[in-house]
């Protein structure tokens, strides 16, 4: 089950979009300020964002900023759901790493189909990586050399095969048994031991050192 995390400082609209998401079978976190989904997202990683703009503490474009510079939250798909319908303020969301921008009144339809269309996006792009780290190359070529151990322990390295599939830290831990957070503490001491940044690193470094999932391990998973 896809989680989203819905941040606004309306109440009502909050409950609103959690009994509406719920009804299509997404789990709904909340929160009510970009102070507050920061701390949420760190202990409870969700699968995609939806954010207002103007709300105490902390706006969505800073809580945006924030996120994004964050090992976690690189990747998130992120959606601003906003009053402020200027052109400029928009054009600032996409260019602080916003996904899609919906603009308040909205139709529940569209925004869902939004979600939808970036969760989908989402997949499909860890897909691909995937496809691409178990592609051979030419049949000409010589066998490249086994890849050097790890400098992992066994159960960092259990996730590191699970996020170089794309995985996330939820899918993750519900297959390893394990709590996301204890997902991300594994990741954080990965990232450390191999001097990296963000989980597409970790998947380039997979790719240019041949680290390339056994079948037996993708096929567990399908």
């Amino acid at each position: 089950m896809k989680r989203i995390l819905i941040v606004d400082d309306d109440i009502t609209l909050r409950t609103a979009l959690v009994r509406y998401l719920g009804k299509r079978g997404y789990a709904v976190l909340d929160a009510a300020s970009g102070v507050e989904a920061l701390a949420l997202f760190e202990r409870d990683p969700a699968d995609l964002i939806v954010s207002d703009i103007l709300m105490p503490e902390m706006d969505g474009f800073e809580f945006c900023r924030r996120l994004r510079a964050s090992r976690m939250g690189q990747l998130v798909p992120f959606l601003f759901l906003s009053s402020k319908a200027e052109v400029e303020d928009r054009v600032h969301g996409h260019s602080i790493g916003a996904d899609d921008y919906v603009i308040k009144p909205f139709e529940p339809r569209e925004l869902l189909a939004k979600i939808e269309a970036q969760l989908e996006r989402s997949r499909r792009t860890h897909a691909e990586i995937v496809r691409l780290m178990q592609q051979s190359g030419p049949a000409a070529a010589p066998a490249p050399p086994p890849p050097q151990p790890l400098p992992l322990t066994p159960a960092e390295e259990k996730v590191f095969w699970q996020v170089i599939q794309g995985h996330t830290n939820k899918q993750i831990g519900e297959f390893l048994f394990v709590s996301p957070r204890t997902v991300q503490t594994h990741l954080s001491n990965i990232l450390n031991k191999l001097q990296l940044e963000n989980r597409s690193q970790l998947v380039r470094y997979a790719f240019e050192h041949g680290y390339t999932p056994p079948l037996d391990k993708v096929a567990a998973e399908a």
